[in-house]
């Protein structure tokens, strides 16, 4: 997804906007990105007005143990799929008082990839308006690289989102 020209403080205030008029919360759930999303979403003062909480779940054991992501779900597809990442965005919904959220799970390299999930490979979720939408980006670059474009590309669609 495309930020449209924006710069990523702009599509912050845009998210913040549009959170403050639901009156709803963000919750994020993070993997690959070690709370960088979060921390940007933090970043924008006033930001506990819309801002509820963030989970680092690195571990696919932090993944169950904080988001509630069946094990046997991570074992079947493992860590970096579609329904992972499903299910992180809807565990971040079911673990705290937000209504939306974002989570991301991803291989940042410079090592972990393989052949069907190399290096910059991301499956990104968000939940909003009581529905999950996922999508799978491919990012280039090193582990810096994958990571900067991965919280761009969060925060980006869930404007979006929040937009539609």
């Amino acid at each position: 997804m495309a930020l449209d020209g924006k710069a990523p403080e702009a599509i912050l205030i845009d998210i913040s906007t549009r959170l403050l008029a639901r009156g709803q919360m963000l919750a994020t759930a993070e993997s690959c990105t070690g709370g960088m999303i979060a921390a940007a979403c933090t970043d924008l003062a006033g930001s506990s007005q819309w801002f509820e909480r963030g989970f680092v779940t690195y571990s696919n054991a932090a993944k169950t143990e904080l988001l509630g992501v069946p094990a046997a779900l991570i074992a079947q597809h493992r860590a970096v799929s579609e329904p992972v990442a499903r299910a992180m965005a809807e565990g971040a919904i079911d673990r705290s008082h937000a209504q939306v959220s974002v989570a991301v799970t991803g291989v940042a390299g410079p090592s972990g990839g393989s052949a069907d999930k190399p290096v910059g490979t991301v499956w990104l979720a968000w939940h909003v308006d009581g529905h999950t939408h996922s999508e799978r980006c491919q990012f280039a670059g090193d582990r810096a690289a994958v990571r900067t474009a991965t919280v761009r590309n969060a925060l980006a669609q869930l404007a979006h989102l929040l937009r539609s």
